[in-house]
């Protein structure tokens, strides 16, 4: 018997078009995908209303793609903003409205290096209704069975089958006569990250900057709030707005923030700037498998750096409570990348991030040169996925971090220096110590108290203070070589 094929509806869209401009191609990048996802929008409200209408609804993400056929002689310093070879690249895109300084850097780089015109069109990839939706808060998705009709009968949902990370992980394969990749992430798998930060930050993702800072304890919310309204008291530093969990936005440093009826998993806040060179911070709680959540979310959004900026357990007896830990390798023992970035990979230490974290600690404690090993190691930071690894027998453990010369135990930082390396973010990571269980100084409430109140406020400062300082470097110093393999996307 012959399947009966449905008839398919979908909307007009213009001829692909050829732009020597970089921001009219995002214009039409943005026209395109507005006219999809409105179509796609008017159509659901309609369907749940009304039942279907005997056709399948479709819309398709909007495609940007370049052709070249001569080696580019581009300046040899920059890690991104050319393709590697002659051939056709292209990328689907979503949320250009979002993306949109990325996507004008990212194609006037193009333009400005191979002089070819880039092509805007729809592409062949059908857009779920799932995502369309998703920034229409009158329109929520029925769970499967709750309408009167079967959803993925009608529209295209989200097929996990594509939505991976085989672009950046190196993996992708290109079909003979295809295109080869553009970008280092697809249109679905971005919608698909852009939905997950939504749930567990609780912000949405235009409220991210390009400066992250990840910790591990709540103290640090505090003292940043408070940093963020010393700034809306000041206009001249460039920040504009705080926002807190729940999208509420501030821009006078006297209002008061509502409290949470119910905390997100990693709670988010973002101390903003209008063009996004502002400072987002995340609680992303312990563990490795929550450090691994948010990086391969954030990732969509190509941060310019993160940083962790932690508590951990020192290792060396010659350490005290509140010194402080810059990392410059890593003992992954942390085991949630393996499948990603296998452990043989090293995780380099990157010079501009090392030197901002050094210089913001130099600042911040008022020590310099040799006086700043008084509280500052400068070693390798172990990751493990144990928290109680000091129960378990001693000898296989303390054998391997001596071996590894390691001066501090965390559960998070090789983690997130690890996916910003596999993402190309620059990373780096500043721990300070709470506790030496190694030596009987054990992380109990009592011990830790005057720690707490002594250390959260400057540790975060200095964060701040590295992050300040890489906001001022040029994006091509600061997106290293380093982060870049052999066949590389032309997009950060």
């Amino acid at each position: 018997m012959t399947p009966i094929e449905i008839p398919i509806a979908t909307t007009a869209v213009p001829a692909p078009e050829s732009f020597t401009n970089a921001k009219q191609a995002v214009d039409r990048l943005c026209e395109l995908y507005e006219t999809a996802t409105t179509y796609l929008c008017r159509e659901f409200v309609s369907a749940i209303a009304d039942g279907p209408k005997g056709q399948r609804i479709r819309a398709h993400y909007p495609e940007l793609r370049i052709t070249t056929t001569s080696f580019a002689q581009v300046d040899s310093r920059l890690s991104f903003g050319h393709v590697a070879e002659p051939g056709t690249y292209a990328a689907t895109i979503t949320r250009p409205d979002l993306f949109r300084n990325y996507l004008e850097q990212q194609i006037e780089l193009l333009l400005e290096n191979h002089k070819v015109p880039v092509v805007v069109g729809a592409s062949s990839t059908p857009i779920p209704v799932h995502f369309a939706v998703a920034n229409d808060d009158t329109i929520t998705v029925p769970q499967e069975g709750a309408a009167d009709f079967t959803l993925r009968d009608i529209f295209d949902v989200p097929d996990l089958s594509t939505t991976n990370d085989d672009i950046v992980n190196g993996v992708a394969v290109t079909p003979e006569g295809g295109a080869k990749p553009l970008a280092p992430f697809s249109a679905q798998r971005v919608d698909y990250s852009l939905a997950r930060l939504a749930h567990y930050t609780a912000t949405d993702a235009e409220h991210f900057q390009n400066h992250v800072l990840f910790t591990n304890y709540q103290f640090y919310v505090a003292e940043f709030e408070a940093y963020a309204r010393e700034m809306l008291a000041d206009p001249t530093n460039g920040y504009v707005s705080f926002v807190s969990t729940g999208n509420v936005e501030i821009t006078d440093p006297a209002t008061k923030i509502p409290a949470v009826e119910k905390q997100p998993q990693m709670p988010t806040y973002h101390l903003t700037r209008k063009d996004g060179s502002g400072i987002t911070l995340v609680n992303i709680g312990v563990g490795p498998s929550n450090a691994k959540t948010a990086t391969d979310h954030i990732a969509v959004l190509r941060p310019h750096a993160w940083l962790m900026v932690g508590h951990c357990a020192g290792l060396r007896n010659s350490q005290s409570l509140g010194d402080f830990v810059l990392a410059h390798a890593y003992l992954r023992e942390d085991h949630v990348l393996d499948d990603d970035l296998p452990v043989w990979v090293p995780i380099p230490a990157l010079a501009e991030i090392q030197i901002a974290l050094e210089r913001a600690v130099a600042d911040v404690t008022k020590l310099e040169d040799f006086e700043l090993k008084r509280v500052m190691r400068t070693g390798t930071v172990a990751t493990i996925d144990n928290r109680n690894w000091e129960l378990r027998e001693h000898a296989g453990p303390v054998q391997r971090l001596s071996q590894s010369r390691a001066v501090a135990l965390d559960m998070e930082s090789a983690t997130i220096a690890a996916n910003g390396y596999r993402f190309r973010v620059p990373y780096g990571t500043l721990l300070c110590v709470s506790d030496k269980p190694l030596h009987g100084e054990l992380k109990l409430p009592g011990m830790a108290s005057d720690f707490y109140k002594t250390q959260v406020a400057r540790h975060l400062m200095i964060g701040i203070r590295a992050m300040e300082s890489l906001r001022d470097m040029p994006l091509e110093r600061l997106h290293s070589r380093k982060l870049r393999s052999f066949d590389e996307t032309a997009f950060l």
